[in-house]
């Protein structure tokens, strides 16, 4: 029945929530420079960098999960050295599932970051800068707080990327219950076993999703 279904998703709503919030962590640690530097720099390779980064928005997630399996599994060029150095594997771990869903969300993050800071006054930066602030200074006191609006929707959106992650998370740490399992992979593989199970799960993905956002939205206002 339903409530025996929700009390059994325990582990997957767990996982979920876990490989979703260290993601996206991860997403901004490195979208929110990056966004940065491309929406202010001015260098040789430029173009193929911001492609790169947002390569994963058009990529198919399955082919996602490949190429970090190609470059971070035992046999990768990557992976092989991370193993040979600090004897750490990642595919097939929840460290596995979090770097595959923070690799798709991260292009979310960037892209929407970028766009907030390309908005930023750059007249405000000047005026700064002739009072002897520094670029750090400019930064945090000017640039960061005007951006702060499109920065905390890329936080949404890159943890809503994160939370409904499919193809990328199965490819590369597989679908181990109570470690990879998130609620995505938890009703796809119950919808052929088990479908009253499967649409349980997707309620409860529907309800925790509606409840972060609502939660979210409430911080902004504040």
């Amino acid at each position: 029945g339903l409530g025996g279904d929700l009390a059994g998703s325990g582990d997957a709503v767990r996982v979920s929530l876990v490989v979703s919030v260290l993601a996206t962590a991860v997403a901004v640690g490195l979208g929110i420079p990056l966004a940065w530097l491309l929406a202010r720099g001015s260098f040789r390779g430029q173009a193929l960098l911001r492609a790169t980064v947002l390569l994963p928005i058009v990529l198919p997630a399955v082919v996602s999960g490949v190429a970090l399996l190609a470059s971070l599994g035992r046999s990768g060029p990557i992976g092989g050295l991370i193993d040979d150095l600090f004897g750490v594997t990642l595919p097939f771990t929840t460290a596995g599932a979090v770097l595959a869903a923070s690799f798709v969300a991260l292009p979310f993050v960037t892209l929407v970051a970028e766009a907030g800071f390309r908005a930023v006054d750059r007249n405000l930066e000047e005026v700064a800068a002739t009072l002897g602030a520094g670029p750090w200074r400019r930064f945090r006191r000017i640039a960061l707080p005007q951006a702060i609006p499109a920065l905390a929707a890329g936080v949404v959106l890159g943890w809503a990327r994160a939370l409904g992650e499919f193809g990328a998370t199965v490819t590369f740490a597989g679908n181990l219950s109570g470690r990879t399992q998130t609620l995505p992979l938890a009703i796809f593989f119950e919808l052929e076993r088990d479908p009253e199970a499967a649409f349980s799960l997707s309620l409860v993905l529907v309800v925790v999703s509606l409840l972060v956002l609502t939660a979210a939205r409430r911080a902004w206002v504040r």
